[in-house]
């Protein structure tokens, strides 16, 4: 059975003194929360702070990006190894890096292969646009952003991958997919993908999350569905009620 996984994307939000005083209200809720992998995830400029006030609270620690270089002449980046100092887990290829940043799924795939050289467990993002979404393009775009940003690693590496599925059109516009529609695409585009690539053993056990205005109301919707295994949450993941009681609706 796969563990339910739910993961807070802070996005560009939040200072440093701000980012203190929500991770401590944040883990003293969800400390108490088990059967489910929990992990939080500020900007750069925070990480530091949340590390030392996760310790030993049983919440994760994920940056939003990384540069696929170990060091070198790339002004502005961050690095696998100065993100492994503070955190397991890494965001890659979100539709935001993908848009406004041109992350190709070459680009992504490279951050990947990165990620599993510095023993990084990756939350690989994949998702149509809304005129993709529109023009019935949802598998056509969705299988091939799995299939080539997720090549040329490992299966015993793949089994840690945690992909989230968050449609373009659905992500912070409060407009989110419903649960059988999210669930259909996980389990007739992705899994098979995944399939693939690693075989259906290796697709079966890699948890696959749903995000795009996800909240407490929506939550249950797609926890509940047998190929959805948690979230990628947005801007609900800023507001502690909210993300403490997605995160319950995702417990087993």
């Amino acid at each position: 059975m796969r563990t339910p996984f739910v993961a807070g994307n802070w996005k560009m939000n939040k200072t440093i003194a701000e980012t203190r005083e929500l991770v401590f209200k944040l883990s003293m809720k969800l400390r108490d929360i088990h059967g489910v992998e929990k992990v939080l995830c500020p900007p750069f400029m925070s990480l530091m702070a949340a590390s030392a006030l996760l310790e030993g609270a049983g919440i994760g620690l994920g940056a939003q990006n990384m540069h696929w270089e170990e060091k070198g002449a790339f002004t502005g980046e961050v690095s696998p190894v100065m993100v492994k100092e503070l955190c397991k887990y890494v965001i890659l290829g979100h539709s935001e890096r993908r848009a406004y940043f041109n992350e190709t799924d070459d680009i992504v795939n490279r951050k990947l292969i990165s990620a599993q050289t510095f023993d990084l467990t990756p939350i690989v993002c994949v998702g149509e646009t809304l005129e993709q979404y529109e023009s019935k393009l949802t598998r056509e775009v969705v299988s091939r952003q799995t299939s080539q940003s997720l090549r040329d690693v490992s299966p015993a590496f793949a089994q840690r991958i945690v992909v989230a599925y968050e449609p373009v059109w659905a992500i912070g516009t409060g407009k989110a997919s419903n649960g059988l529609e999210a669930n259909a695409v996980v389990k007739d585009v992705i899994r098979p993908a995944l399939a693939k690539l690693f075989g259906d053993e290796t697709a079966q056990a890699i948890r696959v999350l749903y995000g795009g205005s996800v909240t407490s109301a929506n939550a249950s919707e797609f926890f509940g569905q047998p190929d959805i295994d948690g979230a990628l949450v947005g801007g609900a993941s800023l507001k502690i009620d909210e993300f403490v009681a997605i995160t319950q609706a995702a417990v087993i």
